[in-house]
C-alpha cells in the first residue's frame, strides 16, 4: 500500500530516501578509493602474497556494514521514490548501476580465477576462509548498492503514482 505523501509517515521517507541514497553513495566511493590500490596490486602481482594492513581491511569492513545498513534501511521501510519521469534518466540511472558492479565482477575475477590458483603456497584454511568471506561480503555490499540504482532507475523511468 503506497504511503500518502502528505501524511507525516510520507514526508520523513520522502526525506529518508536521498540521505540513505547519499551515505550509501559516498560509502560506496569510499569503498572503491580504499580497496582499488590493493585491486591494483593484486593484478600486476599475479600469484603474490599481498600484505593487507588492518586498517585497510577495517576501513573496508567498516564501509561495507555502512552500505548494508543503508541498504537495508531503505529496502525494508523507505520507498523508492519517483521524483520525475523520465525514460533517458532512468536508462543513465540503470547504466551506472551496471557500471558500478564492474569493478566487483573485476576483484572477484582477478582473485579467484587468476591470484589464487598462482600463489605458491595457500593460506591455512582458517586464513583463507576468512579472506574469501571478506571478499564476498564486500561483493555482496557492491551489489546491493547496484541493486539500489537500478531500483531508483526503474522508479524515475516508470515515473510517479498517478491518480485516476
Amino acid at each position: 500500500m503506497p504511503l500518502d505523501p502528505a501524511s507525516k509517515t510520507g514526508k520523513r521517507c520522502r526525506a529518508a530516501y536521498p540521505l540513505l541514497l547519499g551515505i550509501h553513495a559516498l560509502a560506496a566511493v569510499l569503498l572503491f578509493l580504499t580497496i582499488f590500490p590493493l585491486f591494483q596490486q593484486i593484478v600486476s602481482q599475479i600469484g603474490r602474497a599481498q600484505p593487507l594492513d588492518t586498517s585497510t581491511a577495517v576501513t573496508a569492513i567498516v564501509l561495507a556494514l555502512v552500505m548494508q545498513t543503508c541498504y537495508w534501511a531503505r529496502y525494508l521501510r523507505v520507498p523508492v521514490p519517483a521524483p520525475f519521469r523520465g525514460a533517458f534518466a532512468g536508462h543513465l540511472l540503470m547504466f551506472a548501476s551496471r557500471v558500478s558492479f564492474f569493478f566487483g565482477g573485476a576483484l572477484f575475477a582477478a582473485i579467484f580465477f587468476r591470484h589464487v590458483p598462482q600463489l605458491d603456497v595457500l593460506p591455512p584454511v582458517g586464513q583463507g576462509l576468512a579472506k574469501a568471506l571478506g571478499v564476498m561480503g564486500l561483493l555482496f555490499a557492491a551489489f546491493c548498492f547496484s541493486l539500489e540504482l537500478e531500483r531508483l532507475g526503474r522508479a524515475i523511468e516508470e515515473g510517479p503514482a498517478r491518480d485516476s
